[in-house]
């Protein structure tokens, strides 16, 4: 536990400004379109003029709250009944209701918002640290992986159990897709790897749990063995991983990795 990474996190991990610049790209011309609502006293009017030159503009307007169309966001009506977001932008008056109930209306009146592209570049920001935690499981196995390259241990990347018989039957109708699997003279390896820094959540406990139950099932296939990598600070405190620590035999963290990597050299 003492030799755990406090965070795998560079500079560069906290935002995907690639992927944020892609995004607001698509909508670009979009947004530009309706940059014309900005400032207008008459929203109504301004929405129905857009609305019959190109009523397609107003399909991303959910980005305009931080939620995306694949969400399928709701909201409740009088009535207490739910209705999705997007079904107000299939009609202008649903897009006038959508502007008037979530407040910008007022913000577009008043110019808070002075242009929808960059509004929309900070929006896309802010989502894309709901992705940290998804960066962070990538770091780790890009870590783990350059591990193995710079050892000249051969191995696969993300294979489903589908691709291994002999697990797959002990599975069952359970779907697993394995980071890594290496194959030696002696065994077949099926890895796992996470990485979890201060705060981890309730997480960390399912996957510690999840993985004392996939341990023993792997182990007892002839020729295969579960190995699981993991590290961070995220790890302290939780007790289910002193119980997955005892009953998982081969648990290594990015120091202790060095000793996986010898047994797999003496293997190859």
């Amino acid at each position: 536990m003492s030799q755990l990474y406090e965070t795998n996190a560079t500079l560069d991990f906290y935002c995907d400004f690639d992927k944020i610049q892609r995004n607001v790209a698509d909508i670009s011309i979009s947004l530009n379109t309706l940059n014309y609502l900005i400032g207008k006293e008459d929203l109504k009017t301004a929405v129905s003029q857009l609305w019959e030159r190109d009523k397609k503009v107003f399909e991303i307007l959910d980005i305009l709250i931080a939620t995306r169309r694949k969400d399928k966001k709701k909201y409740l009506l009088q009535d207490k009944t739910a209705r999705r977001i997007n079904e107000l932008f299939k009609t202008k008056e649903g897009v006038v209701e959508f502007l008037n109930g979530t407040g910008l209306a007022k913000l577009l009146k008043n110019r808070e918002i002075k242009n929808l592209v960059d509004y929309v570049f900070g929006v896309e920001t802010g989502l894309d640290s709901n992705a940290r935690k998804n960066r962070s499981g990538h770091v780790m196995e890009k870590w783990v992986h350059e591990f193995f390259t710079q050892n000249r241990i051969p191995c696969e990347k993300e294979v489903r159990c589908e691709k291994l018989p002999d697990v797959k039957k002990i599975l069952g109708k359970d779907i697993k897709r394995f980071d890594f699997v290496i194959r030696t003279n002696k065994q077949t390896y099926l890895i796992e790897v996470n990485f979890y820094s201060d705060g981890g959540g309730s997480k960390p406990s399912e996957v510690a749990r999840a993985y004392s139950e996939l341990s023993p099932k792997i182990n007892s296939i002839e020729g295969y063995k579960f190995v699981w990598i993991t590290d961070g600070k995220g790890w302290d405190g939780v007790g289910s991983f002193r119980e997955a620590y005892e009953e998982i035999p081969d648990v290594y963290n990015l120091t202790s990795i060095a000793q996986f990597i010898e047994q797999l050299k003496n293997e190859l």
